[in-house]
């Protein structure tokens, strides 16, 4: 697992959707707006597999 600067874990098999950067990353990559990745992350909850299947699913 990789660490911040601050010598926290990051977990990449999670999405932050309070972190821009990586709901952008993650909305560049799917093909869909930012909402749609914030509406997938509250919905499924911040698993990267769990936001990408309810993504593919609408």
């Amino acid at each position: 697992m990789a660490t911040t600067p601050r010598g926290r874990g990051q977990d990449r098999a999670k999405v932050a959707g309070g972190q821009d950067h990586e709901v952008r990353y993650e909305a560049k990559k799917e093909g869909v707006s930012k909402e749609t990745v914030k509406k997938a992350v509250k919905s499924a909850g911040n698993s990267r597999k769990k936001v990408e299947a309810e993504i593919s699913r609408h």
